[in-house]
């Protein structure tokens, strides 16, 4: 059976188990509200670990070590990455940013019909590099970015062949997007988290598929209709519309 994590000799902390979201996302403040609740209960997990340690007498070295628990017999392991606290500074750093304007990379701006085009459907951006790349600023002031680099990350792992590098990324995956303690986790239904949980026990390139047309899904309906009535679209349109100046 393929499993996440290394398991540790010390007994397993009581962990605080928060239940899977919703296909659908929750928006404004009440989204910012349940990421705060993740990473707390992430923290307390970390915290929980240290502990046990310290009441072992060992002394922690590495806070980047993991341990792992079963969800249960017939399941993959969930492994519980404890975060250094300068990870944990960043990430609230990341979270509390706010939307501003939205500044392509000059290698990535697109023409102005190209940027025309991503409001007729969200496959148009999705399509589109400087689409994707423009679209996932958006999703970094909505605190779900986590969704176009899980889509993302999915696409990467559908070219690779190579057995031993699938199985790392699968894994890479599932700690990064899947597993419920992540801070970057995304929200599946729990059907199919028992699919990814059955993938998972012989991976393949194709494990997370399922997933990633949910999340897909879930950008098109939710996020795509507030990106292309954003400030940030309009002005980037605006933008494209001004000639440039001569070199």
């Amino acid at each position: 059976m393929f499993q996440l994590g290394v398991s540790e000799s010390f007994p397993s902390p009581a962990l605080t188990v928060v239940s899977s979201p919703s296909s659908s996302q929750p928006m404004g403040t009440e989204r910012v509200e349940m990421r705060k609740r993740q990473v707390q209960v992430h923290q307390e997990a970390a915290a929980s670990v240290l502990h046990a340690r310290h009441r072992m007498g060992e002394t922690p070295t590495n806070a980047s070590n993991a341990c792992c628990f079963c969800w249960c017999c017939c399941c993959s392991c969930s492994c519980l990455t404890v975060r250094s606290e300068d990870e944990a500074v960043q990430r609230s750093t990341c979270e509390r940013r706010t939307e501003g304007p939205m500044n392509c990379e000059e290698s990535l701006l697109p023409t102005l019909e190209d940027a025309r085009s991503w409001s007729l459907s969200f496959e148009k951006v999705m399509k589109s590099s400087a689409g994707r790349g423009c679209f996932r600023q958006f999703l970094r002031t909505e605190f779900s970015e986590e969704n176009m680099m899980f889509w993302m990350a999915c696409e990467e792992l559908k070219k690779e062949t190579n057995k031993t590098v699938v199985e790392e990324k699968v894994r890479q995956i599932y700690e990064d997007f899947i597993s419920i303690l992540s801070p970057k986790e995304v929200s599946l239904d729990s059907h199919v988290r028992d699919v990814i949980n059955r993938n998972m026990l012989e991976p393949t390139s194709h494990t997370f598929e399922e997933a990633q047309q949910q999340i897909y899904t879930l950008m098109q309906r939710d996020s795509y209709p507030r990106f292309i009535n954003s400030a940030a679209y309009t002005d980037l349109l605006k933008n494209l519309e001004e000639p440039r100046p001569e070199p």
